[in-house]
């Protein structure tokens, strides 16, 4: 459990703001934890869930694999040295939120984060692929959230559902 504790605290402190690519890296192709699928489908019921998302994340691996013992080493991994990071960051930004500098690199990690979360969609693509419902529930998520602006919780609620519906409608009809 030690390694599990490690690795999420590791998590944390790689990704800041855009951990998810660094996660589905480690978790399904450096250490094999979990099968691309698996990652996927606990990173989807991870972002249903209230709560962030790796924290949801890391709840659900350590339970996976060590029960609620787990669960609870993945979360004091991935709150730790955060927790004393952001403390010390918070008194740093205090005192110079002000200047320029600051808010050019704000800006410029801004860029960086969206640039991770496309990687991040460019990686998870195979799971969608050859699945030709699952490009309309891709193109309804993308057109709710980025074209029509609406709150990604309303999408979720809204096509949630209905995901799951003629995913079991197809189940009974194969």
């Amino acid at each position: 459990m030690a390694e599990l504790f490690w690795v999420f605290n590791h998590l944390t402190l790689l990704g800041v703001g855009g951990v998810l690519p660094f996660a589905q890296r480690i978790l399904v192709e450096d250490k094999r934890w979990l099968r691309t699928e698996q990652f996927v489908e606990m990173l989807s019921l991870g972002q249903v869930l209230p709560g962030p998302n790796l924290i949801n994340l890391a709840l659900m691996v350590g339970q996976h694999f060590f029960g609620w013992r787990g669960a609870l080493v993945a979360l004091c991994g991935m709150l730790a040295a955060p927790l004393l990071l952001i403390l010390i960051l918070a008194v740093a930004y205090a005192s110079y939120a002000h200047t320029p500098l600051v808010a050019h690199a704000l800006q410029g990690m801004s860029a960086v984060v969206a640039g991770l979360v496309i990687a991040m969609a460019i990686k998870l693509f195979p799971v969608v692929r050859h699945d030709l419902p699952n490009w309309g529930w891709v193109a309804l998520s993308f057109a709710g959230v980025a074209l029509l602006r609406l709150n990604l919780l309303w999408v979720l609620l809204a096509l949630g559902p209905l995901a799951v519906a003629l995913a079991w409608l197809r189940i009974r009809r194969d």
